[in-house]
């Protein structure tokens, strides 16, 4: 085995040390030096390009949509689509409630009022399939107590275009109408108030979270100069990304949801990137470096780690394009737009702005009269520099003391976040319906008037569509077949239309039990095993979740798989191990837990549902607990890059297996925690929303972010580590002379050779040990 040059033992070294004693580093390539040497040109690009942004992203929000989760491939958005062109009266997106009070719906004067409603509406623009309780007679349109009814119609085209309609003629039907009063629902309606809900809420988030991060940002700097950058880097992220977003509108759908992705990375990541960036700049300061010097060391240093952080995360989000529902792909697209946005800033606009800066980076020092009151305690700290963080020696003991203890550790870590994450083994999914908005959404009050007061559930029934020619006698032995299935409470018509080739026909199916539960879901599978004369295709809401259901099932494995084959590869051009990158994705994993068993155990089950302000339903939208992973994965990857680049190049600079961990945790804890904490608090700013989904994607992914960074990384990386010895920087020997021609290192120090390579029965003692 080989031996190392002078390691620096890492016992000799306090973990609060500056880099004074690192190897000299080679000046930086010709993009660092670019930036270096034409900061001023540098941050007027940038200014241009963002003024751009701003213009180019306005009103990316009015052309989102707010659905997108079916699979457009599957047999139920088929079938619909086939409705909506043969039958738009099978497939009403626009109800009207018609309330008479005490006169009831067969009044007179109400039935006239109402009658004219119901032409008014036929003679609209857009408007088709109009029909109503006091042109069908129809019992389903009419309530129970016969004060209320319903005029039902479908509003045609593309969800935009839909909803400029329902914009256009609603102030015209809702309100009082001579003896009634009119509230309007629907599935088109409660999508367009849901978006309309969301954008209202991300402006209130926004206004929420801004301010905090800039007081949290002045706590961890202590300088205001230096606390605007992180801030000043996510604000180009954002409108960057909105540009972006506006640019695929014009390709393809994409939902509004992932406006509140956007603005939670794009400050979230940004203030990481930057923590980072400025953190190590201030450390080469301290070091005596001159602020030229200082940027060329840190953009060869962290920049690196940035910009692989980034790609970490971007392959993460990268995952959800598998997906055939607009609603994931859409957060692929803002997820990546946002994190390669803030890496660029980051890389470009900071860099930038310290040359010009400087020293003076600390300048508006707010926590001057802190050290003051200090002074009598401590008379050095009145003149002591302006730090972002402490020494790290608290850190450094931290990690010490669950090293020691690190068996303890490792297992009641590991069992308390597998005991957080069981009630995820109970989850239910179902779809999103009204019940998402708020209590007081006019839409939603509609619907639940429709779902206690009518007769049925009239969001509950599936409809199979026919197509074929067909004689009266087959049609009605289909109808008595599937009347006779299982689970099955009525079934009715058919609705014909068309001869020959050209015929289609529908049927209305009443299944046992809630819309999307069990029961449900089983007659869908019933419906279309059943024999038939001719094509049939089953849709309604449990066809629906059938669907979107066997789509993730089927991409799931492909999903996962890209995320961890990448991860296992970049973890690996990172450190040079084969270990680590396994202890990486399943110590990852691990930090997701607690986050999936809360979400089922509140927002199913119900439990603090009074405190935080939404309706359980008994289930889980199906597409939440896919993006949530993709999201909460790629941050906790990005916390891992951080702590395990310290790490190795501590690592590759003394040899020392356990003092790298201590250094590494010493110098990145307060970072990757304070860096938690901002970002959880702009993803509890995004979890106020009314709307339930947002809330829980807020809500779940900062549960998920502060147990990555105040549970994994400072009790399981640590004691993992200590477990797995120097074994864990282990790598055979073809793999490390690849990692050695394409591996990315912060230090530029070749790894001790006989610490990383070869067979893991050789590595018997710390190099730095021997040192």
């Amino acid at each position: 085995m080989s031996e190392v040059k002078n390691p620096a033992p890492a016992r000799d070294r306090d973990p609060g040390d500056g880099p004074a004693g690192r190897p000299a580093r080679a000046p930086g390539g010709g993009w660092t030096r670019f930036v270096t040497a034409r900061p001023r040109l540098t941050l007027l690009v940038a200014l241009v390009l963002t003024a751009l942004a701003v213009f180019a992203g306005g009103g990316v929000g009015d052309r989102m949509g707010s659905g997108g989760w079916e699979d457009p491939s599957a047999e139920s958005t088929y079938a619909t689509e086939a409705l909506e062109r043969e039958f738009p009266g099978s497939q009403p997106n626009l109800l009207l409630l018609v309330d008479a009070g005490k006169a009831g719906v067969d009044d007179p004067a109400v039935a006239a009022e109402a009658r004219r409603l119901t032409e008014r509406l036929t003679a609209e623009p857009g408007v088709e399939g109009v029909g109503s309780y006091w042109t069908t007679g129809s019992p389903a349109l009419r309530s129970e107590d016969g004060t209320q009814a319903v005029v039902a119609a479908r509003i045609a085209g593309e969800e935009k275009a839909a909803g400029e309609v329902l914009d256009r003629i609603a102030p015209s039907y809702q309100g009082t109408r001579g003896p009634v009063e009119v509230t309007l629902g629907g599935g088109l309606a409660v999508r367009h108030e849901m978006q309309t809900i969301i954008q209202e809420d991300l402006l209130r988030a926004e206004l929420i979270a801004l301010p905090l991060t800039l007081v949290l940002l002045v706590m961890v700097f202590g300088s205001a100069v230096a606390a605007l950058l992180p801030l000043g880097v996510g604000i180009v992220a954002i409108l960057g990304t909105n540009a972006v977003l506006r640019g695929i509108t014009e390709f393809t759908d994409v939902s509004v949801f992932a406006q509140n992705l956007t603005t939670a990375l794009g400050l979230g990541l940004a203030i990481d990137y930057a923590l980072f960036v400025v953190r190590r700049y201030r450390e080469e300061l301290a070091a005596g470096a001159d602020p030229g010097a200082a940027v060329r060391t840190t953009l060869r240093t962290a920049g690196r780690t940035v910009l692989f952080s980034a790609l970490t995360v971007a392959v993460s989000l990268a995952a959800m394009l598998v997906f055939p529902q607009y609603f994931l792909r859409s957060f692929a697209y803002a997820g990546i737009a946002v994190v390669l946005l803030a890496a660029a800033a980051a890389l470009t606009l900071l860099p930038a702005a310290l040359v010009l800066l400087g020293h003076r980076v600390d300048a508006l020092d707010l926590r001057r009269l802190l050290r003051r009151r200090a002074a009598a305690k401590d008379a050095a700290a009145k003149d002591a520099p302006a730090k972002d963080a402490p020494t790290g020696a608290g850190w450094s003991r931290a990690a010490g003391l669950v090293m020691r203890r690190a068996p303890v550790f490792a297992v009641l870590t590991t069992a308390g976040l597998v005991l957080l994450g069981l009630p995820f083994l109970g989850v239910e999914f179902g779809t999103a319906d009204d019940r998402q908005l708020p209590a007081t959404a006019t839409s939603r009050i509609v619907q639940e008037e429709l779902r206690e007061g009518f007769p049925g559930d009239p969001g509950g029934s599936l409809t199979v569509l026919a197509q074929g020619p067909a004689t009266p006698a087959e049609y009605g032995a289909y109808r008595e077949r599937i009347a006779a299935l299982d689970g099955i409470v009525r079934v009715d018509g058919p609705v014909v239309s068309g001869t020959g080739a050209d015929a289609h026909a529908y049927y209305s199916v009443v299944p046992e039990g809630p819309a999307v539960g069990s029961g449900a879901q089983r007659a869908v599978g019933a419906l279309r095993a059943a024999d038939a004369p001719f094509d049939t295709s089953v849709t309604g809401q449990a066809a629906v979740l059938v669907d979107s259901k066997d789509a993730i099932g089927e991409r799931l494995p492909w999903a996962a798989g890209i995320i961890v084959l990448v991860t296992l590869l970049l973890v690996f051009l990172l450190t040079g191990s084969v270990v680590i990158p396994v202890q990486a994705v399943v110590l990852n994993a691990l930090s997701l837990t607690a986050m999936f068993g809360a979400v089922v155990w509140v927002f199913q089950d119900g439990h603090l549902s009074g405190l935080l302000g939404f309706t359980a339903t008994g289930d889980i939208e199906t597409t939440l607990p896919v993006l949530m992973f993709c999201v909460a994965f790629g941050l906790s990857m990005d916390y891992g890059v951080f702590l395990l680049s310290r790490i190795k190049e501590e690592y590759d600079t003394t040899g020392d297996h356990e003092g790298a961990v201590r250094f590494g945790l010493a110098r990145t804890g307060g970072l990757i925690t304070a860096a938690a904490v901002i970002l959880a608090v702009v993803m509890v700013a995004i979890g106020t929303s009314r709307v339930t989904n947002t809330k829980m994607l807020g809500l779940g992914v900062a549960l998920a972010v502060l147990m990555d960074a105040m549970v994994v990384r400072s009790l399981l990386v640590p004691s993992v580590m200590k477990l797995t010895g120097r074994l864990t920087w282990w790598a055979p020997g073809p793999l490390r002379r690849f990692h050695d021609r394409f591996g990315i290192s912060e230090s530029g120090t070749p790894a001790p050779p006989d610490a990383t390579a070869g067979d893991p029965e050789e590595i018997r003692e710390p190099v730095g040990a021997r040192g």
